[in-house]
């Protein structure tokens, strides 16, 4: 419990700081205040450019970057769980490829660009790459081993699939403009964008939490946890699909994020150990304590410029899965 407080206040200190801090910084009083005219109705008197700054932009910056964060986690717990595989991670199905493939069809290809947005068209595509890998999993057995063999070469596929048409039909501009998104932005992300990965992730939470037994069963394989009782192939569908839903959901907002889902899950099994009940709350607000914090990394590493969020987790998250693995490698 005190673990988890100690998280939370964490978590609310990191998302001020990331409203705070920026190209102009802003006393975190005047964040207080510019939140508290907005959600309280109070008028203390503000700049419209700080009001705006703080509400309009890094607030719905930060709060997309923690449930994302949280999602991701939450999908690699998952999968390391039910897939028993230490390096499963959310992209391991394919939904990342696919999304890109969805994203460059509207953005180069203007498919559906009437009705669909970028984060329209990656929800589709992740949500179609789920369904192709699922298809073929479910063809060639479905054991854990066939099911991250079926994702690769659904990755492979989607990817292939997204640098033929970028190859073919986009101009430098919209090439950059992919490649920019395929590294992971949150440049674009305003308040719709809260209301999508907000209850996504608060659903995708409570969805786990109330499979908790059936993930700890997991870990033991599926012959086990049939032998208590738990219908397996249900459990499967609900949970993959939930880590589908969580993962296209991030996608389609903030591109391509890499290592959250694999070094989060790690990093919060350290802390508090392998049971779910206290693995899953932990997992998420690492996660969110840590995307807030490669956002805020992402914005002043570089004087006068924003580097992609996914670079910046690669280059953290790397360094510390080889500090896991050393770690773990000294313990057995």
């Amino acid at each position: 419990m005190a673990l988890t407080i100690a998280a939370i206040v964490l978590l609310a200190l990191m998302i001020s700081l990331a409203v705070s801090i920026g190209e102009i910084s802003i006393p975190l009083a005047t964040t207080a205040k510019a939140v508290a005219n907005r959600l309280l109705g109070t008028d203390f008197e503000l700049s419209r450019i700080h009001q705006g700054i703080v509400w309009d932009y890094r607030l719905s910056r930060a709060l997309v970057a923690a449930s994302a964060g949280a999602s991701l986690a939450l999908s690699g717990v998952i999968l390391q769980a039910m897939l028993r595989n230490p390096l499963a991670e959310p992209y391991v199905l394919g939904i990342s490829a696919g999304a890109s493939t969805g994203a460059v069809c509207v953005m180069i290809l203007g498919l559906g660009s009437g009705i669909l947005g970028l984060s329209g068209g990656a929800f589709l595509g992740a949500i179609a790459a789920f369904l192709f890998v699922g298809l073929l999993a479910t063809g060639v057995g479905g054991t854990s081993e066939r099911i991250i063999l079926c994702g690769v070469a659904g990755s492979q596929l989607f990817n292939a699939l997204t640098s033929y048409i970028v190859t073919t039909s986009a101009n430098a501009e919209q090439a950059r403009g992919v490649m920019f998104w395929l590294l992971g932005s949150l440049s674009g992300v305003r308040w719709p964008d809260v209301y999508l990965s907000g209850p996504v992730a608060i659903v995708g939470f409570a969805i786990c939490m109330g499979h908790v037994r059936v993930l700890d069963a997991f870990v033991f394989g599926t012959d086990a946890a049939a032998s208590l009782g738990i219908a397996v192939r249900r459990a499967q569908i609900v949970l993959l699909g939930t880590t589908a839903l969580m993962t296209a959901a991030v996608v389609s907002i903030v591109g391509s994020i890499g290592f959250v889902g694999l070094v989060i899950p790690h990093a919060a099994r350290f802390l508090v150990g392998p049971s779910h009940d206290r693995l899953l709350p932990a997992a998420a607000l690492a996660g969110a304590i840590f995307m807030v914090g490669a956002d805020i990394v992402s914005r002043i590493i570089i004087p006068q410029q924003i580097l992609p969020i996914g670079v910046v987790t690669a280059l953290f998250g790397a360094p510390a899965f080889a500090i896991i693995l050393y770690r773990a490698r000294r313990t057995a």
